[in-house]
Formats: structure tokens, C-alpha cells, sequence
């Protein structure tokens, strides 16, 4: 069984976007993933160095990163998915994953990064 973490947006949305990732974990968990979703953790108060601490510390112990849309435009989300590209863990696209998840997560195409430093 695959191990995912969510990315995506949080920051500076209504109710941290919470509503999004608690939905998109709710999918995968019926596809028989196993999801690590930071906003079942702390709170949208929570200090942002702080709350990527605890994150990429929980990124760590997945085989795989999804990203919700918008994870483009998050600082936070960006530097997850940077962690996850340099450590050679695949990243796939919330609605690539939910395409493939029913037949094999390996055949999902993963997200082709240009990453610049």
C-alpha cells in the first residue's frame, strides 16, 4: 500500500483550506492510500516555520506527495514538493492520482518539475 502526503495551499485562505484536503484525503483513504494530511494537525493559527517543521517531517515518512490545485502558488507547498523532487519521491497531481489510484498509483504520471534555485 502507497503512503501519501498532501500539498497544497493553506496559507492565508478561509479556514486554512482545510475543507480541501480534509475532501482529497477522504478520496484516497476510499482508494485504499494511506494519507498523511498536515491539516488534520495544528490549526490555521499555527506559526508558518513552525507548521513546515512539523510537515516535512511527516513528508518524510511517505513513498509519494499529491498536490491539490493551487500548490503552485504556496510558498509552503513549493518547498514540499522541492524536498520531495531532490529526494527522488515521485509527485502526482491530486487528479492524476484519483485517475489511476483505482488501477496502480505507479502508472500515474508523475509532475515533470523545473525547479530552479
Amino acid at each position: 500500500m502507497k503512503c501519501v502526503y498532501l500539498s497544497g495551499p493553506m496559507t492565508g485562505l478561509p479556514h486554512g483550506n482545510r475543507p480541501a484536503f480534509m475532501e482529497a484525503a477522504q478520496a484516497l483513504r476510499a482508494r485504499g492510500l494511506t494519507v498523511v494530511n498536515p491539516a488534520e494537525y495544528g490549526s490555521p493559527e499555527d506559526d508558518w516555520y513552525a507548521a513546515m517543521r512539523r510537515d516535512i517531517r511527516m513528508l518524510m515518512d511517505a513513498d509519494a506527495v499529491v498536490t491539490l490545485p493551487g500548490w503552485e502558488r504556496s510558498r509552503g507547498a513549493r518547498l514540499e514538493v522541492y524536498v520531495a523532487s531532490q529526494l527522488n519521491m515521485p509527485v502526482y497531481t491530486l487528479a492524476a492520482c484519483l485517475r489511476a489510484a483505482d488501477e496502480d498509483l505507479a502508472r500515474a504520471p508523475a509532475v515533470q518539475l523545473l525547479l530552479e534555485i
